[in-house]
């Protein structure tokens, strides 16, 4: 018996039928709130002419925010890199 849910969540006025893993359900449902609530910010505070105008900039917002996030990581990745290497020449002076 295939382990599949069929749902259906509705983006911009139109609804998309999907079959996904269970354990996929949450995450969906949550992305589509935010995309909705987005789409709603965004037709309240520029004039809009066209749902592919918001959604593409739906898009933009959400790429952003992840290419964000990597950058930040890759930062951090860096600053914890400097302070281990400062940490381990402070101990081989010790040693």
């Amino acid at each position: 018996m295939s382990n599949q849910l069929k749902i259906k969540l509705s983006i911009a006025n139109r609804v998309y039928p999907l079959t996904i893993n269970p354990k996929q359900e949450e995450g969906l449902r949550r992305a589509t709130k935010k995309i909705e609530a987005m789409i709603g910010q965004f037709e309240q505070n520029y004039s809009v002419r066209d749902k592919q105008d918001v959604l593409a900039m739906c898009a933009l917002q959400f790429a952003s925010q992840v290419e964000q996030k990597s950058i930040d990581k890759e930062y951090v990745n860096v600053e914890v890199n400097e302070r281990l290497t400062a940490l381990n020449e402070l101990l081989d002076k010790h040693i």
